[in-house]
């Protein structure tokens, strides 16, 4: 990994928090979505009925 930009002019604790925040990231990534359920369109996926989702999920084999 790259040093922190600025890394020189921060104290010791800045650049520990720093440091911990990458690491945090780098294990966990993004906790949060970029936009919440009321920003998007409705998936029309989640608009199925319990029939069609039970016959998506007949494999091919049992006649699906």
């Amino acid at each position: 990994m790259s040093e922190a930009p600025g890394s020189d002019r921060r104290t010791p604790e800045e650049q520990a928090a720093w440091e911990r925040r990458r690491r945090r990231a780098e294990v966990f990534g993004d906790a949060l979505p970029e936009t919440t359920t009321d920003e998007r369109e409705p998936d029309p996926r989640d608009r199925r009925d319990g029939d069609t989702w039970l016959k998506e999920q007949v494999p091919p084999h049992h006649g699906g």
